[in-house]
This record gives structure tokens, C-alpha cells and sequence, in this order.
């Protein structure tokens, strides 16, 4: 058998977003928190396939657009990428709903704004146009918080680290520059690929990471890098993913997070904003939007806006006599 999936192509701050449309599986559940576990259960072949090589790559990152869970959502979304499927992604967001909106994916109810369902609960979004093109996407991200301080570890080449754990959709391993870590600019793209899973590993060893409100979603899965910014942002960052992945965009759950750690130490408050530039010195604009209560943790509601691009339409082939159906990684 051959299985069709019809892809629309973009990336956000260099990132990439894949949109996969037209046939693709029900899933079984209430929620998208729900249905991600079905899909995890059931049809992971399909994230395999058009994530990992040879249709994919180690970057590569995507989306499946459902019908809202909500009675009162547009839309619905499933993240898919090399390392499974994320609660959030804020690329990803930003990518598909502009792929979305300028496809006819997407029909908002009010236009401006759109009320999405992703596995981590609802976001909020509002967006421009300028004729049939998406000039900017501003995503109002479910509650951030500060989950573990000062959390010792110790990582061969770098020796102690003192990192902070901070969840933005996904949980991060902040690592501030301090002694042994001279900040991002120090670091080669080799030393980001050697390092993360170092420090990723050595963090969960070190403390039991959990989300209060949805036990699905625990451990570190990302290591986020800060550095000095340049002329016009706040921050620099690069985040490790997956098995090898670097994001190439200021990443926006990883925004969300930065923002959740610098609010938690007095050096954002509601309403600041906060510039934030990639590995690649693309940025979004995060916001400190209002505080609040994330299962008993002092958290905040952040805001991340960027921009992404449609790069080309993508017909991907699976066929059941190709070797490698669900793909492969070089790890």
C-alpha cells in the first residue's frame, strides 16, 4: 500500500513547519491531551515517516490541523516532530496558523483572532494580514512557571552547572553563563550538539520533573543556552531538542519559558517585554501578559509574536515496500 499525505511546507525564524492536510486519522479522545496519546499509540508510523530522513530531517518539525475539541475553538492542532509529539510548540503554532489562514485551513470565527486547542489546553491567537499574506501571529500561551531553582549538576567538558528548570509547554534546562559556561557565543554548534544531552540527562537524574496539572507531560526534554543578544533584542538563546536537533528559531515554548524563570526572579513584571534572538539572530517578541496560578506554582500567561513563510507545497509518498517506511535517524 501507498499512503498519500499532502504537506504545505514554511518555517518560523528559519525553523521548519510542516502542515499535514486532507486524509489523516481520526483520533480517540476528549481533549488534544487525549487524542496526542491516542495518536502516540496508534498512528506514530506517520510522524516517523514524515519527520525523520529521508522525507525529513533531524530539524525537521510539523503539524496536523483538527476539528476544534471546544465548542467555543476554531481549530485544533497536533504537533509532530523528531522527538514526538510536543504538548506545545510555539514555532509550530505561529507556522500553522499562518500556513492555515493563508490556505483556508483555517477560518477564524472573528477575524484577528483565533482560539486554538493543543495538548497543553487552550491558546489564544491574534493576527495581521496585508492582502492574502500573514504579516504576524501573536500567540497567548497556557500558564508558565518556574518548576525547579538552582539545580546542581555536574556535565564532563563543563564540570559543575548550576541550571534552573522552566516550563513554557514543554519543561527546559535554563543554563545561564556562570563559571564553566562563558555564554552562547563561547559555544559552537558541535559543543550545543555534545553537551544538551548531557546536561538533559544529568537534570533528570537530579530532580523529578512533573506537570501539576497533567501528569503526561514530565522530564526535561529541552536545554535552552543564553548568551548576550545583539543590537535591539534582550537575550539570545539556542534550545536543544529531540536527539540532536538545535532550534534555529528563538523558540517560543523556550520564550515562554525564559520569561516564566526571569519573571520568578524580579527581573520581568507583568506587561515588560522581551526581545528574543535565535542562534541564527531571528526573534520573537514575548510579554509578560498577566500572572497566575499553574497547580499551586506562581506562574505567568507569556505572549510570543513572530512571523513565519510558506516555503512550497509537498505530495510525501509512504510505501509499504520502501525500506525504510517510517524513516530513519543517524544518531
Amino acid at each position: 500500500m501507498r499512503h498519500t499525505f499532502l504537506c504545505i511546507d514554511g518555517h518560523t525564524g528559519g525553523n521548519p513547519v510542516r502542515v499535514v492536510h486532507g486524509a489523516v486519522p481520526n483520533l480517540r479522545g476528549r481533549t488534544m491531551s487525549e487524542k496526542r496519546q491516542d495518536f502516540l499509540k496508534q498512528h506514530d508510523w506517520i510522524r516517523k515517516a514524515l519527520m525523520f530522513e529521508p522525507r525529513g530531517h533531524d530539524m525537521m518539525s510539523g503539524a496536523i490541523i483538527y476539528p476544534p475539541c471546544s465548542d467555543d475553538a476554531d481549530a485544533s492542532i497536533l504537533f509532530i516532530e523528531t522527538s514526538g509529539c510536543l504538548p506545545m510548540c510555539g514555532h509550530g503554532l505561529i507556522g500553522t496558523v499562518t500556513i492555515g489562514l493563508e490556505h483556508g485551513l483555517i477560518t477564524p470565527r472573528v477575524d484577528g483572532q483565533l482560539e486554538i486547542d493543543v495538548p497543553a489546553g487552550r491558546v489564544s491567537v491574534t493576527f495581521t494580514r496585508a492582502g492574502d499574506k500573514v504579516t504576524g501571529v501573536r500567540v497567548r500561551n497556557i500558564g508558565s512557571y518556574l518548576a525547579h531553582k538552582d539545580v546542581e549538576i555536574s556535565v564532563e567538558g563543563l564540570g559543575p552547572l548550576t541550571v534552573d528548570v522552566s516550563y513554557g509547554g514543554n519543561f527546559y534546562a535554563i543554563v545561564d553563563p556562570q563559571p564553566g559556561y562563558g555564554g552562547l557565543e563561547q559555544m559552537r554548534p558541535a559543543d550545543i550538539l555534545r553537551f544538551s544531552p548531557l546536561v538533559r540527562a544529568a537534570v533528570n537524574r537530579a530532580v523529578t520533573i512533573v506537570h501539576p496539572l497533567d501528569a503526561t507531560v514530565q522530564g526535561c526534554s529541552h536545554v535552552l543556552w543564553t548568551g548576550a543578544p545583539t543590537e535591539g533584542a534582550d537575550g539570545r538563546n539556542a534550545v536543544f531538542y529531540g536527539d540532536k536537533a538545535i532550534d534555529r528559531s528563538p523558540c517560543g515554548t523556550g520564550t515562554s519559558a525564559r520569561l516564566a524563570q526571569l519573571t520568578a526572579r524580579g527581573k520581568l513584571r507583568v506587561g515588560d517585554t522581551y526581545v528574543h534572538e535565535s542562534i541564527i539572530h531571528s526573534r520573537f517578541t514575548g510579554r509578560v501578559e498577566e500572572l497566575t496560578d499553574v497547580g499551586g506554582n506562581p506562574g505567568i500567561i507569556p505572549s510570543i509574536e513572530g512571523q513565519a513563510f510558506v516555503t512550497g507545497l509537498n505530495t510525501i509518498f509512504v510505501d509499504d515496500r520502501d525500506p525504510f517506511p517510517e524513516g530513519f535517524q543517524l544518531v
